[in-house]
């Protein structure tokens, strides 16, 4: 039976019940995989000071039911939640005279927050043991999370324990700007111990597997054997959606509101049409929580009033209801200028929504030839959706109107 110690620091810094990123739907995902294999011996752990502490696997299995039991009560729920239930008023209004919608500040979840990590740091300070593991043994960490303590890989590497890894993208390395000022050094030691140590590195995309090696090369190292598992999808998405019309077309763009997703972008594109269109103009969803180097969106947001009423901003979605939400939209747009692997992309064409996508290398491996592919850099033109034969050619036919029927 092999030994594999399975960091769950992701987890417990985090606590995934909180609107979970792409990373830790990742972390749950191989937790449930590596629970359910009975010819595993499990030992969760966690990383402090650059060497591994052992969690009981009990408090893992836990944490994954509450996480299970708190996603089915949201995504099997005949009552939709109240935040889908006011988008979908606002969506369905033929004026947009209401106040439009903002997702909830992160202040306003702390005591939520507090109150889940303090049980589980509270439990999981109690139960911390020295890890007993020998030559033969598997580390795996598919969340980056402790990587960039000193030596993790390399005092494992020394007792025979083979490092197993997943690098989701190398962001902070060749897109520093995009990203806060500590980012890019805490990551450059992370990919330097996984290029040095790791028995195997497993990727989100083949995308990020190239630019791992080609960081390699700059480093003068050899690539680390590699292997690339692109993420999976929650049911949800292949669900049929129930019926519902909203009061007019409207798109939507799913990720967290920062730099790198290029929204000021979207959001100076959608100023224009709003001009040209008046109050015929689409409307746009913002699916995600707040990020870094946000302002200039914003600063649209909050200050310019042709977008105001326009742009709705929500989180706290469950899988469900944005399997709805993307199911009904004329197009799920991402605009992104860099990505390791985008999500809400293979949702959206899991669904048969169009995409609308930033010309990127991950886009093209992911969406290809299924999504229009356009430069995430051009100028916004005044009607970027409505009569451009290359975005047309990717929608559902609606002629030259003012945007494309569903």
């Amino acid at each position: 039976m092999t030994k594999v110690l399975f960091d769950i620091g992701r987890i417990f810094i985090r606590g995934s019940r909180f609107s979970p990123t792409g990373i830790d739907r990742v972390v749950v995902a191989y937790a449930r995989w590596l629970l359910d294999r009975p010819d595993i011996e499990l030992q969760p752990v966690l990383t402090f000071g650059g060497r591994l502490l052992g969690v009981p696997r009990r408090m893992l299995e836990r944490t994954i039911r509450q996480n299970e039991a708190f996603g089915r009560q949201r995504n099997h729920s005949d009552e939709p939640g109240p935040t889908w239930s006011a988008l979908r008023r606002a969506l369905s209004s033929q004026t947009d005279r209401d106040g439009p919608l903002r997702a909830r500040r992160v202040a306003d979840q702390i005591p939520k927050r507090v109150s889940w990590h303090l049980a589980i740091a509270g439990r999981a300070l109690a139960n911390l043991r020295p890890v007993r593991a020998s030559a033969g043994a598997i580390y795996l960490n598919v969340s980056h999370t402790g990587l960039d303590q000193p030596r993790v890989l390399a005092r494992l590497a020394e007792r025979g324990i083979a490092p197993v890894v997943m690098v989701h993208d190398l962001i902070p390395i060749n897109f520093p700007e995009y990203c806060a000022p500590a980012a890019e050094a805490r990551h450059q030691r992370r990919i330097a111990e996984i290029i040095t140590h790791a028995r195997l590195v497993i990727t989100n995309s083949a995308t990020t597997a190239l630019e791992l090696a080609d960081y390699a090369a700059t480093l003068g190292r050899e690539a680390p054997t590699t292997e690339v598992a692109p993420l999976g999808i929650e049911s949800a998405f292949f669900e049929v959606a129930p019926a519902w019309a909203p009061a007019r077309p409207y798109f939507v763009c799913v990720g967290t509101l920062e730099a790198r997703k290029n929204l000021a972008f979207l959001l100076a594109a959608w100023r224009r049409l709003a001009e040209r269109l008046g109050p015929e103009t689409p409307r746009l969803v913002l699916v995600g929580r707040r990020g870094w180097e946000n302002e200039a969106v914003l600063d649209h947001l909050q200050r310019s009033k042709a977008v105001l009423r326009l742009v709705h901003e929500v989180s706290d979605l469950s899988d469900r209801e944005l399997a709805h939400l993307v199911g009904a939209a004329a197009a799920l747009l991402s605009p992104s200028l860099a990505e390791g692997f985008d999500l809400p992309v293979v949702e959206a064409l899991a669904l048969g929504t169009p995409v609308i996508a930033s010309d990127i290398p991950v886009h093209r491996e992911l969406a290809g030839g299924a999504a229009t592919l356009i430069d995430p850099l051009e100028r916004p033109r005044p009607r970027p959706l409505l009569c451009d034969p290359d975005v047309a050619g990717a929608l559902p036919p609606a002629g030259c109107g003012p945007w494309p029927a569903r």
